[in-house]
């Protein structure tokens, strides 16, 4: 079974005299003039390039942001970048550094490449690299907070490396203003164990495009974590290959939209190794006119990933009118030795047995729609593995949640 791909950007290479420049959602101009639709075949064949001139002009069509609000964001995907070290500080733990490292670092582009313009901006402009690399099969934690980047246009770059064997939780933690375009980059050596958790809780204002990119090797394990509450326009993209025999990738996501906030994320695993699996869980809730949430989940199973265990699901929870939940799974199988695959998705209101059980209790009604939502995104928040974290964000849904009250 193979599900039906979206129209491409571009092949991966050109033929000399053929292919002279790329276009972003299937137009190419051939050295005659000419212009041609290629579609792509496979979600693994999408154009990838670390350089902004090899994409073509963000329209919103493409299908990489044809539900974004591109026109709200032009100066991170054609404008020039600050692309400069910024302030951020680190916790201790033993066995984990944390320096600025130069472009020319090895790490660099080992674990994916651009599919967008955004992105290959953020890697065309950023001058220093921020790395953390952790070794030591103990368990550690580290936090790396940014606050308050400005209002100037940004580009940053980030590497986070699990040598062998190694255990670590990393919190990437975002407060105040930003605007933002960035690449993170996550290495899993043989039979590591690392959390990533991405905080966002910028200020109303804030506009923060990030993709992730991950390579987990033999026998190795990466839970990604994507929670997005503040900011108005926050579009966080984790793509991971599992590209050893044996790896093992949780992708989880919790995200509350307020009143005319944008925010975005589209997961893509790409099994390659055999035996590999796959967890992705995301959810959501949308309260207040103009709350948007867009997810995009894709899963490829190549010809080689014999042995493959796969499922994906989205949920998201509708409180108030005016607001839209875009949800699109997709699922692209080219072998038939598997263990499982499979994807769901749903979106809607409240549950109106749950409320009925609780009111029924003498649970007053406003009291029992917030213990119906928190118990909805705990299953995320449980699974962060920081006990200090998982207490703020309860209180910080709770925050959230208060805003419902006269809607």
């Amino acid at each position: 079974m193979t599900a039906a791909s979206a129209p491409a950007q571009t092949d991966k290479t050109s033929t000399p005299g053929a292919l002279t420049t790329p276009g972003q959602h299937g137009i190419k101009e051939h050295s005659d003039g000419r212009f041609g639709f290629v579609p792509v075949q496979t979600r693994s064949d999408r154009f990838a390039s670390v350089n902004v001139a090899d994409f073509g002009e963000v329209t919103g069509r493409e299908a990489v942001w044809k539900l974004s609000p591109v026109a709200r964001f032009t100066d991170l995907t054609a404008g020039d970048l600050d692309g400069s070290a910024y302030e951020v500080q680190a916790t201790d733990a033993p066995g984990v550094s944390v320096e600025w490292v130069d472009r020319a670092d090895p790490r660099i582009g080992t674990a994916g490449t651009p599919e967008e313009r955004a992105s290959a901006n953020a890697w065309t402009g950023f001058e220093k690299a921020l790395a953390i690399t952790i070794t030591g099969e103990e368990a550690k934690e580290i936090t790396l907070a940014r606050a308050d980047l400005g209002d100037a246009s940004r580009a940053a770059h980030t590497i986070i490396e699990a040598k062998p064997f190694s255990q670590a939780t990393v919190i990437l933690a975002n407060t105040g203003r930003a605007r933002l375009t960035e690449n993170v980059e996550i290495i899993l050596g043989e039979s590591a164990n690392l959390t990533v958790v991405t905080l966002q809780e910028w200020e109303d204002t804030a506009v923060h495009l990030a993709s992730h990119f991950g390579s987990v090797g033999r026998d190795a394990r990466l839970k990604h974590i994507v929670i997005s509450l503040g900011g108005s326009i926050v579009r966080v993209n984790p793509s991971v290959q599992l590209a050893g025999s044996g790896s093992d990738t949780e992708l989880l996501g919790l995200y509350f939209a307020d009143a005319g906030q944008h925010l975005e994320q589209q997961v893509y695993v790409n099994h390659v190794g055999p035996h590999s699996r796959s967890r992705v869980t995301y959810k959501g809730a949308l309260q207040g006119q103009g709350a948007r949430t867009v997810w995009v989940g894709d899963v490829l199973i190549g010809r080689t990933a014999t042995g493959t265990d796969s499922y994906e699901q989205n949920r998201n929870l509708v409180l108030t009118e005016g607001t839209r939940a875009d949800s699109v799974p997709n699922l692209e199988i080219e072998t038939g030795d598997i263990l499982g695959a499979g994807h769901a998705s749903a979106t809607g209101r409240f549950d109106d047995e749950q409320l009925f059980y609780l009111q029924a209790r003498g649970i007053p009604e406003d009291e029992a729609r917030r213990l119906v939502v928190r118990g909805f995104l705990s299953e995320i928040v449980q699974q962060v593995g920081s006990a200090a974290l998982e207490e703020r964000l309860q209180l910080a849904i709770e925050a959230e949640l208060r805003g419902t009250e006269g809607q």
